[in-house]
């Protein structure tokens, strides 16, 4: 058995889904990577770059965040590769990092950018058997770095939250391997599977789950109550998907205020997730070092919002749009 030593999670993080893969839903990608083809070369290039401000970032002494961390999955294309031979050959040792990663996908895009219609870039797979599967792989790839393994997009469908093979495996795996476990969750129904997953406990009567990785933005904000809640039962929040993959840069509040604040776009975002009650630990998914330096400053946005919640919810009140309308806008992204 390892002894578990829990690590706190930093407040922000990068987010590999953008920078481990050719394609992706996020909007205009080609304006950033060209036309030119975006082999796996450039793409871990342009990776270790994004890493290496990272690196620079939380070594600054102009914020607080002194442990970096990056968030991969198994389906992320190559993205647990691309860390794990980034941080061997900075010889980066497994205190001075936070990885976390996540299985239930597997990447089956070979390497595309788009693929005919009706071809899924990934396929999920919540069996015991492929977590079986992939824990191996992540573990090769990453291995001594792993902090926080987590279920990629549990569903009711998927029926992992039903099925005790995989909870008593997870348990085995936080007990045999020190990993915190965890599970991210999507759609409209993500508070209603959080919930359900809050019940599950290990065979000590112990919570299965230490934190939960979940949509919430300015466009989207059903699952907050619920993140309330997990967050005072004791669970890591972590948000995604913070500029609803690039949609809230066309909204006209998210304009208006950021100028009012005198602050660009996704710092305000990703202030006013960071202003949030149950206190969250964002992900930044950004492709480039400058979009990357960008985001932290928004740290210094949520202090702002934390100390005007006035304003704070005239902003979320005033970007809301209803659920329902933001996922059906979010399946019809195409990759890109």
């Amino acid at each position: 058995m390892v002894a578990i030593s829990k690590p706190v999670l930093p407040r922000m993080g990068l987010g590999m889904a953008a920078l481990g893969r050719p394609g992706y839903i996020n909007l205009d990608r080609t304006d950033i990577f060209g036309k030119e083809e975006r082999t796996v070369e450039t793409m871990q290039n342009q990776a270790n770059k994004v890493m290496d401000k990272l690196f620079s970032i939380s070594s600054s002494t102009t914020t607080t965040e002194t442990r970096p961390w990056l968030d991969c999955a198994r389906s992320y294309g190559l993205s647990e590769k691309f860390v794990g031979e980034y941080l061997r050959s900075k010889n980066i040792t497994p205190d001075d990092v936070y990885v976390s990663s996540k299985w239930g996908y597997t990447y089956v895009a070979d390497w595309n950018v788009q693929l005919d219609a009706g071809e899924p870039h990934e396929v999920k797979d919540h069996s015991v058997e492929n977590f079986l599967k992939q824990v191996e792989e992540t573990a090769q790839f990453l291995g001594e770095y792993v902090d926080l393994y987590q279920i990629h997009s549990a569903t009711f469908e998927s029926g992992v939250l039903t099925d005790p093979r995989v909870h008593e495996a997870l348990a085995k795996c936080r007990k045999e391997r020190g990993w915190s476990i965890g599970l991210s969750v999507s759609s409209p129904k993500q508070g209603d599977v959080l919930r359900e997953a809050m019940k599950l406990k290990t065979p000590e009567n112990e919570p299965l789950f230490d934190s939960v990785q979940c949509t919430y933005n300015v466009l989207e904000q059903r699952a907050g109550e619920t993140l309330l809640e997990a967050h005072n039962a004791g669970l890591d929040v972590i948000i995604k998907e913070g500029f609803a993959n690039g949609r809230i840069f066309s909204n006209d509040s998210v304009s208006k205020y950021s100028t009012k604040l005198q602050c660009e776009p996704d710092q305000l975002a990703l202030g006013c997730i960071l202003a949030q009650p149950f206190e969250p630990r964002v992900l930044s998914g950004a492709v480039t070092e400058s979009q990357l330096e960008s985001n932290y400053k928004a740290l210094q946005v949520s202090e702002t919002l934390k100390g005007d919640q006035t304003l704070l919810k005239e902003i979320m009140d005033s970007c809301l749009m209803p659920s329902e309308n933001y996922w059906s806008e979010r399946s019809a992204l195409t990759w890109n």
